[in-house]
């Protein structure tokens, strides 16, 4: 029935009841079968007939909901179609930064070599922060925000980690979205890579200082063993870490591109020198391992700690000066250099350390270099004897 929508008139309407308001066209109110009224707006768009809800009596009074209706049925008259604004509404709404983030992971991250730490910087520093979030409602502010609290909990290089990781997110998702704008601009990162790199390398005192050290150092034999081969191949840590016997044929180690930081498989030839510090073959296991070979090694960090205060004691009780800072990846920078010392072609030293060849000579040029490998490596190997037994005034590295 048409009549004017009031407090009193809905108050005595029975389940089935209608009125449609005679002062705002298509206000309606409905009686639903439980006994609740329900405004709403009934409006064309294209032809066909819509309904936009406005609320219940109760929530919302009669005059309340004329209105909500005088103003959708505005934006109908400016070509509008206020149910379909709506449910976009709640689509926008409903992706919310950890959807979006379960999606990324799931679908492109899952497979990375860096899966875990792109996960437990999510679930750490995003997540806790910005998940509920509609992705949507993202200002450039709330990710300037989050990552000035990463710098001051954490440093700026965990901060630029953590942008770099959302940007290649919320990028992807653009990609499959036509209404999203990801937030991130340059000049966000708090860093440049070139600020970042390190330059640290050790010198022939400091080679020897960590070879001594560890053989006093109170760690794993997998753990002396492992940093060994680090400086005696120049490959990277987690690399020389899962190194498996299957990946071992003959003298010849093949990386495999599932365990490559980046590039396919890298080739490596095992001087004589490696294989001593490699155990005896067999059909399978990690080689280096406290857990007969069932688990790579792990607890870096407790060990690298032991092997500094070795190598401190060892230093003071010669009256010299505590070493600086080093790490684990210096030993590969080190690597580096020593082969450009042993006069090794710079080409082929970049393909020992399995760095990718840039240019069209990378994409074309499918030659594996393995002798050329073979032969840098003993040479390398040659040189870390000569600085580990020095015979006369040989000089190898300065700085």
């Amino acid at each position: 029935m048409r009549g004017k929508i009031t407090k009193t008139a809905v108050d005595c309407m029975k389940p089935g009841d209608v009125i449609a308001d005679v002062g705002v066209k298509g206000f309606t109110a409905r009686c639903l079968p439980s006994g609740a009224v329900s405004y709403g707006v009934r409006y064309r768009v294209a032809g066909r007939q819509r309904w936009l809800a406005l609320g219940l009596h109760g929530q919302i009074a009669p005059h309340q909901a004329r209105l909500l209706a005088k103003k959708h049925i505005g934006a109908v008259a400016s070509d509008r179609d206020p149910a379909a604004e709506r449910e976009a509404q709640r689509v926008r709404a409903s992706c919310t930064v950890n959807g979006i983030l379960d999606s990324f992971v799931e679908r492109h991250v899952r497979h990375l070599r860096t899966a875990g730490e792109v996960e437990r910087a999510f679930g750490k520093y995003v997540r806790p922060r910005l998940g509920d979030r509609s992705i949507y409602n993202l200002k450039r502010g709330d990710i300037a925000a989050l990552l000035d609290d990463i710098v001051d909990e954490h440093g700026v290089v965990q901060a630029d980690r953590v942008l770099a990781y959302l940007r290649k997110c919320f990028n992807w998702w653009a990609t499959r979205d036509d209404a999203f704008t990801p937030p991130i601009v340059r000049g966000m990162s708090r860093t440049k890579p070139s600020q970042r790199a390190r330059r640290r390398f050790l010198d022939e005192a400091e080679v020897r200082d960590v070879w001594r050290s560890l053989d006093a150092a109170k760690v794993p034999a997998a753990f002396k063993n492992l940093v060994r081969v680090l400086l005696l191949t120049g490959q990277r840590r987690k690399e020389v870490a899962g190194m498996s016997w299957p990946e071992v044929e003959g003298d010849v180690w093949v990386i495999p591109t599932t365990r490559r930081w980046k590039g396919g498989e890298n080739t490596v030839p095992l001087t004589k020198m490696v294989r001593e510090y490699l155990g005896t073959p067999k059909a399978s296991g990690f080689l280096f391992s406290t857990t007969n070979g069932q688990k790579p090694f792990s607890g870096f960090s407790k060990c690298k700690a032991v092997l500094d205060a070795a190598i401190a004691e060892l230093r003071q009780s010669e009256g010299r000066p505590p070493m600086p800072r080093w790490t684990l990846h210096d030993l590969r920078r080190t690597s580096r250099s020593l082969m450009s010392c042993a006069r090794v072609s710079a080409d082929h030293a970049e393909r020992v350390v399995g760095h990718v060849i840039p240019g069209a000579r990378g994409i074309y040029d499918r030659h594996a270099y393995l002798e050329e490998k073979r032969d840098a490596l003993d040479k390398l190997a040659t040189l870390i004897e000569r600085v580990l037994n020095p015979v006369g005034n040989i000089v190898v590295l300065r700085r």
